[in-house]
């Protein structure tokens, strides 16, 4: 007995309307990175081994997909790992043709990365991210691109989300406050998990990594501060949460340059489009979460996470700036800073808000149902012309009964069949049924293609 078919875990097949979907998420992405002046480029699903080890954290280096040497002499030949993003891949990109590209370089990628993890809801071993940097630029205008990339992607969805964002120097300076600023990237770990474990566990792990219980309690303010009211009624004010944390960071130069960035941030956002700030509970928000770390190592100055405001899911677009990603390969001191789409998150979100389009159930315009061969050439003829003036057409390919036909239009959920006889060709006409209301109606190829079709 055959054995039956599977494929590995944390891996999907996409049928015919999911891919519609998924094109839908990517051709919408796709415009608005085009908007701001982004192009696309790709690069390879593998890498070097040594070009992705290092650059994710410990927690990261575990999840790499490491690939089998296979036709080639191991010892000769440097051992290769699927991506497990697309930001290390394009720094290596950035150095490798650093001579072809004039800087600052804006870049988009769509394609999918490969992750060790466990599978869960939401979480998938492979999926693919929809990338957007600039890098050669120290502008914060990098920051407020993003941020308008973001509220317009997710406007056109018509998804409702929250931006929170921080800044890794922020995090560098509560360390130093704390007492441990060789311990900023523990510190990072572990508060990255903070929505995932709660608070106690938190402290748990950073004690486990070497903490004190003095940091530990020093710590506590950033852990457990709920955001501040604002005066316009806003459940989170920037400018009370900034204030305070110059405060709490007096004596960290790194901690109060990264106050500086934010507060410069979101006077570019009420300056250029105040419309971004938001109300908490409305379409988009933009939040200051001082709990926000992105565990990725590579990360230097603001950091940003989305999450959707009525779907529960974890974040569906994360990134920052990265001020010197590319010294690792051999070009320092180049600073960018992008964002990640998740597609496969934002699919189960579009999913299960029902906020896919209808007209994606079907490619496919109108049907040929014909009765004999005579009129199967006929309706050859009309699909061609029908094609040729953008309307998507299939023609059934046999002239069997017309239930199977029909039937046929049902399953693929084609909102229109050209049911050709021989009255029909004696007219030069096709009866057109619309598949919704039932309606029939005899109609030539002009009205068609002018009237009847909806495009």
């Amino acid at each position: 007995m055959a054995q039956k078919p599977s494929i590995p875990k944390g891996t999907r097949d996409f049928g015919q309307l999911e891919m519609a979907r998924r094109n839908y998420i990517f051709n919408t992405i796709r415009s608005v990175f085009g908007l701001y002046g982004f192009q696309q480029i790709e690069t390879p699903a593998m890498e070097n081994l040594s070009t992705l080890m290092g650059k994710y954290g410990e927690e990261g280096d575990k999840l790499l997909f490491r690939i089998q040497n296979s036709g080639e002499k191991a010892a000769l030949t440097p051992e290769k790992g699927l991506r497990y993003d697309l930001t290390v891949p394009f720094a290596r990109y950035v150095v490798q043709h650093r001579e072809e590209i004039t800087f600052p370089f804006k870049r988009f990628q769509i394609q999918p990365v490969w992750r060790a993890d466990r599978p869960q809801k939401g979480r998938y071993r492979e999926f693919y991210q929809c990338d957007v940097d600039v890098i050669g630029s120290d502008s914060l205008i990098g920051e407020l691109e993003l941020i308008q990339i973001v509220e317009e992607v997710y406007r056109r969805l018509g998804i409702n989300v929250c931006l929170h964002i921080n800044n890794r120097k922020i995090l560098a300076g509560i360390a130093e406050v704390i007492g441990e600023p060789d311990k900023m990237i523990d510190i990072t770990v572990a508060i990255d998990k903070l929505d995932k474990i709660g608070v106690e566990a938190v402290n748990d792990e950073l004690r486990e990594r070497g903490l004190s219980d003095e940091a530990v309690t020093k710590l506590q303010p950033i852990l457990t501060t709920p955001p501040q009211p604002s005066p316009q009624g806003r459940e989170n004010d920037p400018k009370a949460k900034l204030a305070e944390l110059r405060e709490y960071l007096a004596s960290s130069e790194i901690g109060l340059k990264g106050v500086e960035e934010m507060e410069e941030i979101f006077s570019l956002v009420e300056a250029t489009t105040p419309s971004l700030k938001g109300r908490a509970g409305e379409r988009f928000s933009i939040e200051l979460d001082l709990c926000l770390a992105r565990g990725l190592n590579y990360y230097t100055g603001a950091i940003f996470e989305v999450k959707a405001l009525d779907a529960q899911i974890g974040s569906i677009t994360g990134g920052g700036r990265y001020d010197n990603l590319t010294g690792i390969f051999g070009l320092p001191n180049v600073s960018g800073v992008g964002i990640s789409f998740g597609a496969d998150r934002i699919y189960d979100v579009l999913s299960e808000l029902n906020l896919f389009p209808e007209e994606l159930q079907s490619a496919t315009q109108v049907l040929f149902a014909t009765f004999g061969q005579d009129e199967l050439c006929y309706a050859l003829r009309w699909a061609k012309e029908l094609r040729a003036n953008g309307i998507a057409v299939e023609v059934y390919p046999e002239p069997t009964k017309m239930k199977k036909q029909m039937g046929y239009a049902n399953d693929k959920n084609i909102p229109f069949v050209a049911i050709v006889g021989g009255d029909e060709m004696a007219q030069n006409k096709v009866m057109l049924k619309n598949m919704t209301s039932g309606e029939q109606q005899l109609v030539s190829l002009d009205e068609i293609i002018n009237e009847k079709i909806r495009k």
